[in-house]
This record gives structure tokens, sequence and C-alpha cells, in this order.
């Protein structure tokens, strides 16, 4: 195609859809049904030059005027309570259930790797002694210590809101920086894996690990499966810069980057009521078997949720990303 002889051909039909997109509020009938031609003529012409004479310049051009009058023929729209209602009932469980086989393994490799720490650090005086002083380990350690004291340390409100906040921002970092190839979210969950197994081994060597236990897993269980889904939904996406699969890179990016977006959200909101738990329950004056009951009932609910409601949005082809209709097309097409 001769690039020219195309662009001198149709220069006409662009700066007639730019001057009716630039007074669309006063069109005529017959000046809007022309918009709505020209923008799926613009639109063909995109395609062409794209896949045979492709332009840095007429393409940028053509693209921002097919989107404006996308946008002007189709309307803007707007969020309501029902797709808020849609994304937690459909949209977000389908994400965390399609991601399954990696967090999955994440959470088990995770468990392992915090639990090999903790006998590392409880069967190691040396390694005790590296991390703390011996006075400071019996003041962490000993009952009413610092690892007891420390969900009590603060009113039961702001140490919940405090924990969550902290929490969302580790698993937004899983989230948002996976696409890093993994990286930073191999370093976040190294992170928690120490925190925990440092308490696992001190408070084991201690004669301890049942407090310790009983202290961790209320809110814990709920907690830390949402940072596994953060990291494998973040190891995912450092995946897809590897390997796309049959997509492009640019539009497997796009896609599970969307839906790695609205898994924040929606883990933002399990970590909510981990923190709850957190700030209310691990602290409170409850028996220990009934503060780790309800961990363990908060946890399940969250699995059954996944599992059921999840399971039945994939089968019915829900990815997690947003809507087809709100989607961009990978190349624009005539209507």
């Amino acid at each position: 195609m001769d690039l020219d002889v195309f662009v001198t051909a149709h220069r006409a039909e662009w700066d007639r859809l730019e001057e009716l997109l630039r007074r669309r509020s006063r069109l005529t009938g017959a000046e809007a049904d022309e918009l709505v031609a020209l923008y799926q003529r613009t639109s063909t012409h995109l395609s062409l030059i794209q896949s045979t004479a492709p332009d840095p310049a007429l393409t940028g051009r053509l693209t921002s005027l097919v989107a404006r009058a996308r946008s002007a023929v189709t309307g803007t729209r707007r969020a309501t309570w029902q797709d808020v209602g849609r994304f937690f009932a459909v949209g977000f469980p389908a994400a965390v259930y399609r991601s399954r086989h990696w967090w999955i393994p994440t959470a088990l490799l995770s468990t392992l790797v915090a639990v090999l720490i903790g006998w590392w650090i409880g069967t190691h005086p040396e390694i005790q002694a590296a991390i703390a002083a011996p006075e400071q380990l019996r003041e962490m350690t000993r009952p009413g210590g610092q690892y007891e004291t420390y969900y009590s340390s603060n009113p039961a409100a702001s140490f919940a809101a405090q924990v969550w906040t902290n929490n969302a921002q580790a698993a937004a970092v899983c989230l948002i920086f996976g696409a890093f190839l993994g990286i930073p979210v191999l370093w976040v969950l190294f992170q928690n894996m120490l925190n925990i197994g440092t308490g696992i081994g001190l408070m084991t060597s201690a004669g301890r690990l049942d407090v310790f236990l009983g202290l961790i897993l209320p809110h814990g269980l709920l907690e830390l499966t949402a940072v596994f889904v953060a990291a494998g939904t973040g190891l995912r996406l450092g995946w897809t810069v590897v390997d796309p699969g049959p997509r492009s890179r640019r539009t497997a990016l796009a896609e599970e980057g969307r839906a790695a977006i609205g898994m924040a959200l929606g883990l933002a909101a399990v970590l909510f009521v981990s923190g709850v738990i957190e700030g209310f329950v691990t602290p409170s004056g409850l028996p220990t078997w009934a503060r780790i009951t309800i961990g363990v009932v908060a946890e399940l609910a969250f699995l059954v949720y996944v599992y059921v409601l999840g399971a039945r949005a994939v089968r019915r082809g829900e990815a997690g990303d947003v809507e087809a209709a709100d989607r961009s097309a990978e190349a624009p097409l005539a209507a």
C-alpha cells in the first residue's frame, strides 16, 4: 500500500471526524450518524495502516482519534454498586481460583522455609546469640514479654488499622512489582518467612511454641493466605513477561496486570478481616482454642468462597479481567 496516496485519499475524512468530535455536544441527528460512520471507517484505516504500512506519527494520530470517537459513540461507562457486587461475587474469586497453581505451591514452600528457619534458630544457640543479647531474648520470650504484649500494645482499632495498612502494602508490592520477573515478590516473601521463622525458633527454644502459635494462628491463617495469593499472582505476572503464551506479550501483560490490580482491591478486603481479627480477637481474653477456631473459620470461609464461587465463574469463562466491553481491542476493527 502506498501510504502517501492512502493519506491523501482519506485525510478529509479524518479531518471531518476531528471537527465533529470538537463540537459533539451540538451535533444534529445527521451529523451524529456521520460521526459513527467516520469512526467505523477510521478504525478500519488504522487497522490497515498497522498491518501493512506502520507509520508511528500517523498511527499515533489515528489511535487517538479512534479512541476519542469510540468514547463519543459508546459513551463513558460509570462504575455502579452492581459492578462492585459483581467484582466480589465473580471477578475476584475467579482471579484467585485461576492463580491457585501459583499461590498454593508458594504457600507450601514458604511455610517450609519458615519452619526450617525456626528449626535452625531454635536448635543453634549461637544463632540466637547473633540475633540479640541473652537478656533481650528472655524479655522477648518470657510470659508477658514482647511477643505476647505486641498484640495489645495499642488500642485495638488503631492496631487493626496499622496492620491492615502494612499487610495491604506488602500484598500490593507483590502484585504490582511482579512484572519485574518476580524478584521483589521473592524478597517480600523471604522477609515474612524470616520474621515468622525467627518467632518460631526463639519461642521454641524458650519452651513456649504453643503460646506463639496461639497468638499467630487466629489472624495469621487468613493473613498469610492473602500474602501467598498476592505473591503467587505476582510470580505469575513475572512469568508472563518470560512466557506470554499464545498472546502477544503486550496483551498478556495487560490482561494479567488488570487482573492483578483488581486482586489487590479484593485482597485489601480480605486483609481488613484478618486485621480486625488481629486487633480484636488475638489479644482478647478468649481461650486459645476459641481464638484459633475463629481464625480457622475465617480461613475456611475464604477457601470455600474461592473454590465455590471462583471455580463456578471460571467454568463460565471468567478470568478476573474487566468485562469485555471495557477492554481495548488489540487492533481496532470495523463495526
